[in-house]
């Protein structure tokens, strides 16, 4: 690299910028992320079995005890559900959760039977997580002090069966367990070694700025000074023609930019009343659901297929002007993402109308936004340099986004999917990237961290593959354009 050609660029300054940038992320992370980066649910959660009678009338005199043991560090509530005989009850209920290793009590507490509904829950919580019950035996006994016909009966499942599981009706041992449902959560281990993997990756990105500075003082070739270089001289051209293409889409258009609200919002419209009506898909705000998947996957088909044409459709100029070759299916997406901007207009409207509370895990979402963009852009890159190869490309390319767009959970929950089949959203990066930003927008907070690392990889991974196969191919352009 020559230093005189870099010289409008300070490189120093920008590779300290990076470094600085680091360190604001990392600290402006930690405090987004809250205790989603330090806890997730517990894998060891045990979820409530299908009720299918009652136990025993809980008048004075009775109890239900069921015996059984969970995988969960940090115990939070056990749920028990109920049956009232549709009657009004009267008398106290009271649940005790007893440690059978030490017989200390673990929770307790008392409930009002009339205010027990048929089907309805009672649960027992704590102040703070309960650190201490991790495989450890437990007894969860349930008696009350009612009277004949006007008592309250937990519920059961007979055919119900889980290792560790025991139920007893009055001191008789009964086949089944009680509808229970025991929840807590589980450190993350990442989330407990943050400070240090942010200090590892610190050093790893210092040592990396220095090994480019020192490269760069000595003259030699370096990939990041030649991208900063390119950006700044060409920076007005990528200007231009991102204007280009986004003036081109609205072009004798009677709505013009209006249509990229309309346009995710007539969809969701369309495929909410035909899959809430005809498939009754039970998922809590099914419109924010619906939309934030249409929103990110248009994006995702329409930068991919405006990269795909970037060379071809520029044929005239790639013959006669040199410009570097990525900048065009770059400009594509770029222009392709002031789409996605405006479109995050009616998307967060919608999301607030259907009864999302706004929480700081919002200001996440851009990190999902930046991975799905370098994402099409790799894909970009790969589309661009087989179209000119093979015009094939664009019909077969058709084919697979729309095959693509079924195998993602955009109008169905992805539970809906057999077992058999469910492997393909673990290798799905569109499907990463809308669950990180439904999990930020509905749930309000904070994904996962192997969910940051999952988008991250997806992304730099593709672009690398369509980065190295664009620039092995992109001296032939010539020969086929």
């Amino acid at each position: 690299m020559d230093k005189h050609k870099s010289a409008e660029v300070n490189i120093p300054k920008a590779l300290m910028l990076s470094v600085a940038a680091y360190v604001l992320a990392a600290l402006l992370f930690y405090w987004l992320a809250g205790d989603q980066l330090h806890y997730r649910a517990s894998r060891g959660n045990f979820d409530q079995p299908v009720a299918e009678r009652g136990t025993v009338e809980l008048v004075q005199g009775a109890v239900v005890e069921q015996t059984f043991q969970v995988k969960i560090q940090r115990l939070q509530s056990v749920s028990v559900q109920w049956g009232t005989y549709y009657r009004p009850n009267a008398g106290t209920v009271t649940m005790e959760l007893i440690n059978l290793r030490d017989g200390s009590t673990v929770m307790g507490q008392s409930f009002d039977a009339a205010d027990i509904t048929e089907g309805g829950l009672t649960t027992l919580t704590v102040d703070a997580p309960i650190e201490t019950v991790y495989s450890v035996p437990l007894l969860l006994r349930i008696y009350a002090d009612s009277l004949p016909g006007s008592a309250v009966s937990p519920l059961m499942s007979p055919s119900a069966q889980e290792e560790g599981f025991s139920l007893a009706l009055n001191g008789v041992p009964a086949d089944g367990i009680l509808c229970m449902a025991v929840n807590g959560e589980d450190y993350i281990w990442t989330g407990l070694h943050y400070w240090e993997f942010v200090v590892g990756f610190g050093l790893l990105l210092t040592l990396g700025v220095s090994l480019v500075w020192y490269r760069w003082k000595r003259g030699k070739h370096s990939y990041v000074v030649d991208a900063l270089v390119a950006v700044k001289k060409y920076r007005f051209l990528i200007r231009q023609l991102v204007s280009r293409d986004f003036k081109t889409k609205y072009k004798r258009s009677v709505l013009g930019v209006f249509w990229s609200f309309l346009n995710p919002l007539l969809t969701m419209v369309v495929q909410y009343v035909v899959f809430s009506n005809l498939f009754r898909f039970d998922v809590p705000h099914y419109q924010a659901y619906l939309i934030i998947g249409i929103v990110l996957y248009n994006f995702f088909s329409e930068s991919t297929g405006m990269a795909l044409s970037s060379i071809i459709g520029n044929a005239g100029l790639i013959t006669k002007v040199y410009v570097p070759k990525y900048i065009y299916p770059l400009t594509r997406v770029l222009s392709s993402m002031v789409n996605l901007v405006i479109s995050l207009i009616p998307l967060l409207l919608v999301t607030l109308i259907s009864g999302c509370v706004p929480t700081k895990a919002y200001l996440l979402v851009p990190f999902a936004l930046v991975c799905l963009a370098v994402f099409c852009l790799g894909i970009g890159l790969l589309l661009a340099a087989a179209m000119v190869f093979f015009r094939d490309i664009q019909f077969l390319w058709g084919v697979l986004s729309m095959i693509w767009m079924y195998l993602t959970p955009i109008f169905y929950p992805a539970s809906i999917l057999p077992e058999n089949v469910a492997w393909v959203l673990n290798i799905n990066p569109l499907n990463h990237v809308i669950v990180f930003v439904r999990t930020c927008l509905m749930d309000g907070i904070s994904p996962e961290p192997v969910m940051y690392v999952q988008c991250a990889l997806m992304a730099l991974g593709t672009l690398l593959v369509g980065a190295l196969v664009f620039r092995r191919t992109q001296d032939r352009f010539v020969l086929y354009l």
